[in-house]
């Protein structure tokens, strides 16, 4: 069972996708520090120097004053800026991560497209040029 289970872990395909796994958790950080530490701090600035993540609803009667987390401890919140910051990271990864794949496409296209043969000389002009060739001689 062992050697089965090494032989599985090793084949190409399952190192490629822990790498990319690894890779794909790094560069998630990368987005969700673009989004939450040099995109959102404008956008809360011009709407009235807010922090987004703090952006809530209470369900439990908790007064709107209160940070995120206090208004959580209080009891149930809808934390809908949370969720919009969430969601912008999830637009900026996946247009970052189409356009990757749109280029590995185009190059994919442009190493698959068959070299072009030139198409067979028709038969009236292979004879004209061996009668050229006869003549020449």
């Amino acid at each position: 069972m062992m050697s089965e289970f090494r032989q599985f872990a090793m084949k190409g395909n399952v190192v490629d996708l822990a790498v990319g796994v690894i890779i794909g958790g790094a560069f998630g950080k990368i987005v969700d520090s673009l989004v939450q530490d040099i995109i959102m701090p404008p956008i809360g600035r011009l709407f009235g120097g807010l922090d987004f993540a703090n952006y809530y609803i209470p369900l439990n009667n908790q007064a709107m004053n209160l940070p995120l987390a206090e208004a959580k401890k209080a009891g149930a919140v809808l934390a809908y800026g949370n969720f919009l910051t969430i969601l912008l990271n999830f637009i900026i990864l996946a247009f970052i991560i189409f356009q990757m794949i749109r280029v590995m496409n185009k190059l994919r296209r442009a190493e698959e497209a068959p070299a072009v043969a030139p198409a067979a000389t028709p038969e009236d002009v292979l004879l004209l040029r061996e009668i050229r060739d006869s003549l020449k001689k």
